[in-house]
């Protein structure tokens, strides 16, 4: 099953999204906040990262652009969750090199249909 990085800095929907992607069968890292997240990923292999947008130490947009640059990691599939829907929030993600994004409130069986059209 694919390794995937979940990076959320609120804790209930962090524990609600882990529980399902673990039930769905995903090997399963969290972080907590942009920095731990862009640690995970210089030491780590992710067929998925899945960011906040807003989280402390580092945006999800942060760590996108991050990402993008490394050689190593510019092609992991990346999708990023958040609050801010609005069509110019989310073209801004797209154009820092997210590969999909995903309005909070959202159905944890949507967030798993969702990753698993992105790594079909």
């Amino acid at each position: 099953m694919a390794k995937l990085l979940l990076a959320e800095d609120e804790a209930v929907l962090r524990m609600l999204v882990a529980d399902t992607l673990e039930d769905e069968g995903y090997d399963l890292d969290v972080a907590c906040d942009g920095e731990e997240a862009l640690e995970a990923i210089c030491s780590g292999s992710y067929d998925l990262i899945i960011l906040d947008y807003m989280m402390p130490k580092l945006t999800g947009l942060d760590v996108i652009t991050r990402v993008r640059e490394m050689p190593d990691k510019h092609n992991v599939k990346i999708l990023m969750l958040s609050a801010k829907s609005q069509h110019k929030e989310q073209e801004r993600v797209r154009h820092a090199g997210a590969d999909d994004f995903m309005s909070k409130p959202f159905s944890p069986l949507e967030l798993v249909r969702k990753i698993g059209d992105m790594l079909a």
